[in-house]
């Protein structure tokens, strides 16, 4: 059975390196890093697929084309079954973590992720995987600084990632990759006690 990785995000140039499509940003590299083809667009899915194979494993890579909170429907083609869900995993921004933290779960719902919502809503599922990116910032002693009230959470969510903290988000999606690639090459539990280990 393949592995489908999905990095969840929004489309269009505009949201291209927004802390939103951290998700998005991390397949990408993924798919450069393990030297797969080019993303193409898949119209019936709505979505940018590439193939390959990582550690010996078959791999689909998909970066949904929809709207965040439609992502379901760019999923759904890829994995069809409950079953399938299980070799699923989708790589997204969370807010309750900060910059520099990634936290691997497995069947752990939504989290208020709206695009992992539509993704249980089209599987009808949350038996999935999901790797998160912390997108917040910390406080001097390293607890999550999130901001609060709906539109400076918009505002955060969708403003870029600024020069300051590129360093750490490049470590951070290198640390998305080696998980990625363990768990194709050796399961969910590696992967997690990987990801969730600082």
């Amino acid at each position: 059975m393949s592995i489908v990785i999905v990095g969840l995000g929004n489309p269009g140039t505009e949201y291209e390196r927004t802390r939103h499509n951290a998700g998005r940003l991390a397949v990408s590299l993924l798919a450069k890093t393990e030297g797969f083809d080019a993303f193409t667009e898949n119209k019936k899915a709505i979505a940018l697929v590439t193939k390959g194979s990582i550690e010996g494993e078959n791999v689909t890579l998909v970066l949904p084309e929809t709207q965040m909170n439609l992502s379901g429907k760019a999923v759904l083609p890829f994995v069809k079954s409950v079953k399938a869900a299980k070799t699923l995993v989708v790589v997204r921004d969370d807010l309750d973590l900060p910059l520099g933290v990634i936290k691997m779960t497995f069947a752990r719902g939504s989290g208020g992720h709206r695009g992992v919502e539509s993704i249980m809503r089209a599987l009808k599922t949350d038996a999935f995987a999901q790797i998160k990116i912390g997108i917040s910032a910390k406080t001097p002693k390293g607890k999550t600084k999130k901001p609060s009230g709906e539109e400076k959470v918009i505002k955060h969510v969708l403003g870029k990632f600024s020069p300051a903290e590129d360093p750490l988000l490049k470590k951070t999606l290198k640390k998305v990759m080696s998980v990625l690639t363990l768990f194709a090459s050796d399961g969910i539990e590696k992967a997690t006690m990987e990801a969730n280990t600082k």
